[in-house]
């Protein structure tokens, strides 16, 4: 039976094959479901918001339809492909390292799942439409003018508790450690 109490995603490790198959089941859903999720959330921006439109939902959140020819943050706009390319190699190295990596906690799955979901996203914006879609137009941040979408968020969502557990919650970070 898999194990969703926050004690087991936090420590405890894959060791028989029945677990790990059931991780990557769940890294697979979770992939799956973001990708999912955000291309519709794309999709339905880019055909009912015009391109370098904004719409606002309220004081704080406006729907602002940019494309993002470029990488993170729109540097190096025109090399698209470039990003494309490297992103889908390091989401299938991720991919390769789960199913074949020894003693891989289940926080790692489902943050994983999360990282891949939102790059594989992405990935797919650059195949559709050529560049990525991106709405979410956070207001009201000095110094913020960045407009991200759902992939970004969802990628955002794996990354943080993940460096997190790993360095608070980790119990190997402890090993020749005083306590």
């Amino acid at each position: 039976m898999l194990c969703l109490r926050p004690c087991c995603l936090l420590v405890d490790k894959d060791h028989s094959v029945q677990q790990r198959t059931q991780s990557i089941i769940l890294y697979g859903i979770i992939v799956i479901a973001i990708v999912a999720v955000s291309q519709l959330g794309g999709y339905l921006i880019n055909t009912n918001i015009p391109e370098n439109t904004t719409v606002a939902l309220n004081s704080l959140i406006h729907f602002t339809h940019i494309r993002n020819h470029g990488g993170v943050f729109g540097l190096f706009q025109g090399s698209g492909w470039l990003f494309a390319i490297i992103s889908a190699a390091l989401l299938l190295a991720i991919t390769f390292y789960l199913y074949r990596g020894k003693d891989i906690s289940r926080y790692e799955y489902i943050c994983f799942g999360f990282i891949v979901g939102g790059g594989t996203s992405n990935v797919l914006d650059r195949l559709l439409y050529g560049s990525v879609i991106d709405f979410i137009d956070i207001q009201h941040i000095p110094y913020w003018h960045y407009v991200f979408n759902t992939a970004d968020v969802m990628v955002h969502l794996g990354i943080w508790p993940m460096l997190l557990i790993s360095l608070f919650f980790n119990p190997e970070n402890s090993k020749g450690h005083p306590t």
